[in-house]
């Protein structure tokens, strides 16, 4: 079975996650979590509150389920997997420094393999230095984060550059997963291993 990998860390949103974790084994796609250490890692749920009193100007954080990583970043192989899926939450803030997970990110982009990318995780690709003059979309507050990896920020649900398809936040996954199935097959079908 064809593996994506999927990096995550304490804080990771679980929408963001628990989607794709769910929906690419349904395409025959092996999902193989990854984190700073092999470990059970807290997930954690964002939303702007409804009717809260006074009213919130960005998501509150809550506690979610766990989710465990069966590998750490620097014993990642990236040439054994077809595709990179990254999440959001908070997570990609600190990720993003681990050289371990930004060699295996690049990997992905240098060799052209479907990337997916919502909410948060722009942070990694950016840090990994992958989205320079691609065209991208993310949650609105990370939208700097986009722009100064040189990328151009639009405010639409999905975009689809090259082998790269991102997604603003959670509400967006289908669109999002209907896009990076499409590419993972296309990968599989234009390099049989």
């Amino acid at each position: 079975m064809p593996k994506v990998l999927m990096p995550i860390g304490d804080a990771t949103e679980v929408l963001d996650t628990m989607y794709p974790y769910f929906r690419l084994p349904e395409d025959d796609f092996e999902v193989v979590v990854a984190g700073p250490e092999p470990r059970l890692y807290h997930m954690v749920l964002h939303e702007i509150p409804p009717f809260s009193e006074p009213p919130w100007d960005i998501t509150q954080e809550r506690p979610g389920y766990h989710i465990r990583a069966t590998i750490a970043f620097r014993d990642i192989r990236p040439e054994e997997y077809v595709g990179l899926f990254v999440s959001g939450g908070r997570a990609p803030e600190y990720l993003r420094y681990d050289t371990d997970l930004l060699r295996a990110t690049r990997h992905f982009f240098e060799v052209g393999k479907p990337v997916a990318c919502v909410c948060h995780g722009i942070e990694i690709l950016t840090a990994a230095d992958c989205i320079r003059g691609r065209t991208v979309t993310t949650v609105a507050k990370c939208a700097l984060d986009a722009q100064q990896g040189g990328a151009t920020y639009v405010n639409q649900p999905v975009v689809v550059d090259g082998n790269l398809v991102t997604a603003r936040t959670w509400h967006d996954n289908t669109l999002l997963l209907k896009h990076f199935v499409r590419l993972l097959r296309e990968w599989i079908a234009t390099h049989p291993e």
